[in-house]
């Protein structure tokens, strides 16, 4: 039998659980109110820009390159139409069963095969994947007749880069590859413009200009389902193409060069003396800088890294030479500015010298006999070189080289891989190896050898300053440039006479009798030059290695000398100077000097073209 308190206890605990019911429910009645309040009303604009953001995407086309024209307007890098095949794998229903199907139209290999079947995992569901970015016209229209049956293939007229003088820019242009994580890194305007293919300068100037090369996107914006698969194109914002770049060379003359060094190593610069303007800059050997837009394939690659003449290193900026006799307009101007020697200086020449117990030879075993400046220039003449530079000193001489432009880059920063090569003195032996300058040291800079490592294109700068009269000029590679005239407010000496005696000397070694590059003058006052010719040894020269006098063709090829000629004309009016170097060539006179004589006719015949190009309004010159 229950009591009263029995039932009173029991309806307590009902209603205490009653409460605690309902307390929950309102409580959790309070809370959903107080989030559906959040986000309706307090956080609506939040979410309303997060909808937004998922219904609304928004892609990149890849930017239109700026064109490298040369400097009668003519394209040297430009951009060419190519046939591409994408995929968009939302699209597409089963995406192994498609890609076996363009393994079989395209004739894909299987590594090509598990290439695409990667991408796909690595890309989102709506990012393109790039199948091929340069089908040839076959492909294109093979692959276009199965279009019907491939849901989500694509075919697609894209833009690329062409070089149509191949090898014959592709030290100064360098070239374009796709770009990777080290561009991103490295260029915040190729992070900024970068889309799947994206191809970005890797070298030379296409990399020097990649800001203003590279052009704006194309912006797509479109709607997406709930899938993410677009439904409706919004609006497309038109990009807008970089910026062309003029450049000063003349590309028939350009192509001359590579003609005139064709299976040789070496460079030919030619430079405007008053402007600075480059007219010709080419490296040999070179290489075709269209292999490499696609992906260089593995046997192209191994055939040009693996060329023992080096055509990947533009020789021209970044090969460090021996200057040779080219150095001694240098050293005998320096000895004249400091008053050590006067142009009647004369010593007598009998084929060597004997210092401290040391024996230096002339390349003339037998002597010239008594020798003045203008002889001993004429017939280069190392003991004359040898006994100034001793009178000298490094010291100045160092000064005076780097006056003319020697042991500095020419260009600053223009081109990455610019090396400055090096004028020594006695504060830089200290410093780098620890020693005390030797009297000896002296003797072998005089004639250009040693120590002493100089680029083609410093030589030819040197060889310009000498031609104008002695005035400070600035190198320029674009038309962009200020194309004022030498600074006339910069003399580069200390008595002009000075720079006249050297043009004299000069203008001997080639056109008298006895010159070291006589054989090769022209007689024509049009086209007449005057130049200095250079061997430089690449080794020392044993006592039995000279007895032997053996001959070029005789002396293992990574042996022989290097022959140089730095030369500027027409010297009635002089307006071209230019540097040649021909690696392991022998002579300069007989190698060297003879490439000049020809250059020197195209050079001139074409002056007339540039003055009348840069008048005329049509080419903005």
């Amino acid at each position: 039998m229950f009591n009263l308190s029995d039932n009173v206890r029991k309806v307590n605990l009902i209603n205490r659980r009653l409460f605690i019911v309902t307390a929950a429910k309102v409580i959790v009645f309070l809370g959903l109110s107080s989030r559906l309040y959040s986000l309706q009303v307090k956080d609506r604009n939040k979410y309303l820009t997060l909808s937004d953001k998922n219904r609304i995407r928004e892609s990149k086309l890849p930017p239109i390159r700026g064109e490298f024209k040369d400097f009668f307007g003519k394209t040297i890098a430009g951009n060419n139409e190519v046939y591409q095949l994408h995929i968009i794998p939302e699209q597409v229903e089963d995406f192994r069963h498609v890609s076996l199907r363009l393994k079989s139209i395209l004739n894909m290999s299987e590594r090509q095969f598990q290439k695409l079947l990667k991408k796909k995992n690595e890309v989102k569901p709506w990012d393109t994947i790039v199948v091929s970015d340069n089908l040839s016209w076959e492909q294109f229209s093979r692959v276009n007749n199965y279009l019907y049956e491939l849901t989500g293939v694509k075919s697609v007229l894209s833009i690329t880069r062409i070089y149509p003088h191949k090898e014959n820019f592709t030290h100064v242009l360098g070239y374009v590859s796709q770009a990777n994580e080290k561009d991103l890194i490295e260029n915040e305007h190729i992070k900024e413009k970068f889309v799947p293919g994206l191809r970005v300068g890797k070298t030379g100037l296409e990399k020097a200009f990649e800001k203003e090369l590279l052009g704006v996107n194309d912006i797509q914006r479109f709607e997406v389902n709930a899938y993410g698969k677009k439904v409706n194109q919004i609006e497309l914002q038109k990009g807008s193409k970089g910026k062309d770049i003029r450049l000063t060379l003349d590309t028939e003359i350009q192509k001359y060069c590579s003609e005139l060094l064709k299976e040789r190593a070496g460079s030919i610069c030619v430079m405007d003396i008053y402007t600075g303007e480059i007219i010709a800059m080419q490296s040999s050997p070179s290489f075709d800088p269209n292999l490499f837009l696609f992906g260089i394939n593995e046997d192209d690659w191994q055939l040009i890294r693996n060329n023992p003449l080096k055509p990947l290193v533009n020789k021209t900026i970044s090969g460090k030479y021996s200057p040779g006799s080219t150095i001694k307009p240098i050293v005998a101007l320096s000895a004249l500015e400091n008053g050590i020697v006067n142009p009647q200086f004369t010593i007598k020449c009998e084929g060597k010298v004997e210092m401290y117990g040391q024996t230096y030879h002339c390349w003339k075993d037998k002597g010239h006999g008594f020798v003045s400046l203008k002889n001993a220039m004429k017939q280069s003449c190392d003991i004359y070189f040898y006994e100034i530079a001793r009178r000298l000193g490094v010291d100045r001489l160092s000064e005076t080289a780097k006056k003319f432009g020697l042991g500095e880059r020419v260009f600053d920063n223009l081109f990455q891989n610019e090396k400055k090569g090096l004028v020594p003195n006695t504060q830089w032996k200290k410093n780098a190896l620890g020693g005390g300058w030797l009297l000896g040291e002296t003797m072998i800079t005089g004639i250009g050898q040693g120590y002493i490592q100089t680029t083609p294109i410093q030589l030819c700068l040197m060889t310009a300053q000498i031609a104008n009269g002695g005035y400070k000029i600035y190198p320029k590679i674009t038309v962009e440039e200020n194309n004022n005239y030498f600074d006339k407010f910069t003399p580069l000496f200390k008595n002009q006479k000075n720079i006249k005696i050297i043009q004299d000397s000069i203008y001997s070694s080639t056109n008298e009798v006895m010159g070291t590059s006589y054989s090769s003058r022209i007689n024509n006052l049009k086209y007449r030059f005057a130049g200095k010719t250079g061997t430089a040894q690449v080794k020392r020269i044993t006592e039995e290695e000279r007895e032997l006098d053996l001959k070029t063709s005789e002396i293992p090829y990574e042996q022989r000398d290097h022959a140089l000629y730095v030369a500027y004309g027409p010297t009635k009016n002089p307006r071209y100077a230019l540097s040649i170097i021909i690696e392991h060539g022998g002579s300069g006179g007989t190698t060297a000097a003879p490439i000049a004589k020809k250059l020197f006719k195209v050079i001139i015949d074409r002056h007339k073209l540039r003055e009348e190009a840069k008048h005329n309004k049509f080419l903005d010159i």
